[in-house]
């Protein structure tokens, strides 16, 4: 078993106090860690399967009854909602560390900063404020077309927010890469 303790608790009531059974051995204050660090990734696997099934995806709702299809389905689910968590973990501070070319080619990344122009207002508070091809920039653009208004003030853009603003993103690049190849665009037509 290994316990960990909140120290200074902003109130001895609200002291986080985690008691975590582990399979594995802990021997050292390193190994204690380790175990802590593998709980917390934990978090972060029920926040993907709860974007996938019913946050954001809604992939409980499928009337899908054929299991291949089904098994199909939850694949391609899967991959959005891991593409919605990484929005949601990289957006602000945290994705300046990232480049935005961890979930976007360079010519969604052109679209990107097409539209960071327009979505950003005149004042300084209405300006992404993260460095260029960063993944925390890219968050912000897709959080404002998902429907958040971009202050830092609001509640931060969630799953929800994201899985509108990537659809929306999507429709957006496909139109622009049928509009840079009118070749494509004639095929389409057909």
């Amino acid at each position: 078993m290994v316990e960990v303790r909140e120290i200074e608790p902003p109130s001895p009531k609200e002291a986080v106090i985690w008691r975590l059974l582990t399979t594995h051995t802990v021997e050292t204050c390193a190994d204690a860690c380790r175990i802590v660090d593998l709980y917390r990734s934990r978090w972060r696997v029920e926040q993907l399967f709860r974007t996938m099934k019913s946050q954001a995806i809604d992939l409980e709702e499928s009337l899908i009854a054929d299991g291949d299809a089904l098994e199909r389905l939850a694949a391609a689910a899967l991959i959005v909602a891991t593409r919605v968590m990484q929005l949601v973990h990289g957006r602000g501070a945290a994705g300046q560390a990232f480049t935005a070319a961890r979930l976007f080619s360079p010519t969604e990344i052109s679209v990107l900063e097409a539209l960071i122009t327009r979505l950003e207002g005149k004042t300084q508070k209405q300006k992404n404020p993260h460095p260029v091809h960063t993944l925390a920039r890219a968050a912000w653009c897709i959080a404002r077309l998902g429907g958040w208004n971009g202050y830092a003030k609001e509640r931060p853009p969630g799953p929800v927010t994201f899985s509108n603003g990537l659809k929306r993103f999507h429709a957006i690049a496909e139109g622009f890469a049928l509009a840079s190849n009118p070749h494509e665009a004639n095929v389409c037509a057909r």
